[in-house]
């Protein structure tokens, strides 16, 4: 099983499962992703991580051995398919992130709402450096594209707290359980319809211009009202 997914009191944990060869993407991976986000709709809380010794060591390029380019690009496509469908979560999805974080590694964790790393964590795009184009959309815009670009043109390593500092990743902690318990605390109190409304409002928001964004605002609001639950109330 290369994703499992687990179901507890709300709370869905997805969890990279190719643990020998550091949770490295290939086809089946995406598909079982794809499969997981699906079933875990179902949740009030999503988190995304990784078993074993690293969050994610990048794409399984040992895959493409054979294979042609239509087969390539088919498979990218797919890995697309799977952080989109991360990002279309209606619920909070958080990334717990250790060790390293690399090329897909990196578009699954930038793809969840926000990410909490351990100090020791790593982000790495070197598709440049290995001769492949990836990693070029999500992270210019979280980052900026001056960074994105160092990070790309280099290879070189985005230590935690320079991500932080670059507003890639929110938390560091030393105890990713222990961080992780305070968040699922603090989530599962909100009003679930609330947390939905945010998200939408945020995400769509910041594609906008102030006027669009505080329409949609406003159309969250007036959602939030018609349904009654509001200022305390069930």
């Amino acid at each position: 099983m290369t994703v499992e997914l687990a179901m507890h009191d709300g709370v869905a944990t997805i969890a990279l499962n190719r643990p020998d060869v550091r949770n490295a993407l290939n086809l089946e991976m995406c598909e079982a992703l794809i499969d997981a986000i699906e079933k875990a709709k179902e949740a009030r809380l999503v988190f995304v991580r990784g078993n074993g010794p690293v969050f994610c060591g990048g794409a399984d390029v040992k895959e493409r051995g054979g294979k042609s380019e239509q087969w390539v690009l088919e498979r990218r496509l797919k890995a697309f398919a799977a952080y989109e469908a991360l990002e279309a979560l209606p619920m909070p999805c958080i990334a717990l992130v250790h060790g390293a974080a690399i090329g897909s590694g990196c578009e699954i964790a930038a793809a969840c709402d926000f990410i909490v790393a351990t100090p020791e964590a790593i982000f790495r795009t070197p598709e440049a450096q290995r001769g492949t184009v990836g990693a070029t959309q999500r992270l210019p815009r979280i980052l900026g594209k001056r960074l994105a670009k160092d990070l790309m043109f280099t290879g070189r390593d985005l230590s935690a707290e320079e991500a932080r500092q670059a507003g890639l990743v929110s938390r560091i902690a030393s105890n990713l359980e222990a961080e992780r318990e305070e968040i699922q605390k603090a989530i599962l109190k909100a009003s679930p319809l609330a947390l939905k409304l945010a998200k939408r409002s945020i995400d769509q928001g910041i594609e906008l211009d102030p006027k669009g964004a505080r329409e949609v605002e406003i159309a969250a609001i007036e959602e939030q009202l018609a349904s009654g639950q509001w200022m305390g109330k069930p």
